[in-house]
């Protein structure tokens, strides 16, 4: 089998609700996504998504994306998309960094792979572990009342998980506010419920500090990514008694190993576009449970497209690891594609259909932007 044909898609992803807004004063309307579809010489074609959070989030944007594409797309036609690891080689000896781009690729030959193995992507990356898989809401700043009504809309929709955006500047109100925002959404917890109050590295350990010392005791929440910097996050570590969970800090290999030998997190956010796509995000989960760490899968935002990868990665995470999964879904409003992934019983479940289960709008895609391989 060789992959003969690659074309690059561009689209928006309007944010559901209007806006949604992170620490630091990020604020995000649309969300600019990159599509990617690979053709081989068998028919069979996989899908896969890159769409970073803005160009702040991590050293990522989407214009990065298409012109990391320009290199890495041409570099691996010819090739065998089952061989991951061959692949990746290809990918990281001819352009240095930009995983973003590179999980799109990779996604898409991951599809192929399950295709052609006439299995669904879970079983092709561990083995479906029965049940449901619980998601995680992604709720964005706004004023205490009103992110405890959102956490009550994603609830009545099947949401077992929620992550409260916090990183309020002192202008806005500061540690107090954050203080807030939290105990207001884990006002009307319900059992099996699991809280992240995610800051997106936007807090000094002097904001984190006021913060924790204003919530009334005996909150179960897990702090993620306090801080923009591993000597913050240290510091932060050896005063906070909450468990602590890290996300942007980890995209490599490396990171992670770095990360458990320094007892710096109880837990990683795995996000599929940030780690370089499912054949890093395998290795870094094995790293992960070899230290007994609890994990999230999810990425930083998407279709879908997105959705699907992240469900078949969290299908097939052991069940006592796995917290929750992000269904990128209820972010935007956009229509690409159908997953046949309903929430029900408190979570989603992967479809049984080979690959990633995908049925992607072509017309929804519009022309590619670039094609690479055979033009017809």
């Amino acid at each position: 089998m060789k992959i003969t044909r690659i074309d690059i898609h561009q689209t928006d992803l309007p944010v559901r609700g209007g806006v949604y807004r992170l620490s630091g004063g990020r604020e995000y309307h649309s969300y600019d996504a990159t599509i990617v579809s690979i053709e081989t010489d068998t028919g069979l074609t996989g899908w896969g998504e890159s769409t970073p959070f803005g160009s702040t989030y991590i050293a990522a944007h989407a214009g990065g994306t298409r012109a990391a594409l320009e290199l890495l797309a041409p570099a691996i036609l010819g090739m065998d998309p089952r061989q991951h690891d061959r692949i990746w080689d290809r990918m990281r000896d001819t352009l240095k960094g930009h995983r973003d781009a590179r999980a799109a690729l990779d996604i898409a030959c991951w599809d192929i792979a399950a295709q052609a193995a006439r299995l669904p992507l879970c079983d092709m990356t561990g083995g479906r572990v029965a049940g449901p898989v619980p998601v995680i809401s992604s709720i964005g700043g706004d004023t205490p009342e009103a992110m405890r009504a959102k956490v009550a809309r994603h609830r009545t929709q099947g949401f077992k998980g929620h992550s409260i955006k916090i990183g309020a500047s002192e202008a806005e109100g500061g540690p107090a506010l954050d203080a807030e925002r939290i105990t207001a959404c884990l006002a009307d917890r319900q059992p099996g419920e699991w809280y992240l109050a995610d800051a997106n590295n936007g807090l000094t350990v002097e904001h984190a500090l006021r913060m924790l010392s204003l919530l009334p005791p005996g909150l179960d929440i897990v702090l993620e990514a306090p801080c923009a910097s591993w000597a913050e996050t240290k510091s932060l570590r050896a005063r906070c008694a909450l468990p602590l969970l890290l996300d942007e800090l980890i995209q490599t290999e490396a990171d992670l190993i770095a990360a458990i030998r320094d007892d710096l997190c109880d837990g990683v956010g795995l996000k599929v576009s940030k780690q370089g796509g499912i054949t890093p995000m395998l290795r870094q989960r094995a790293i992960a449970a070899a230290a007994g760490m609890v994990m999230s899968v999810q990425d930083t935002v998407g279709s879908q497209i997105s959705f699907a990868a992240i469900l078949h990665l969290a299908q097939s995470t052991p069940r006592h690891l796995l917290r929750c999964a992000l269904d990128t879904r209820a972010m935007t409003t956009a229509e690409l594609a159908e997953v046949d992934a309903p929430l029900r019983d408190g979570g989603a479940a992967a479809p049984s259909d080979p690959g990633l289960g995908l049925r992607v709008d072509r017309d929804a895609l519009g022309t590619p932007v670039n094609t690479y391989g055979d033009p017809t």
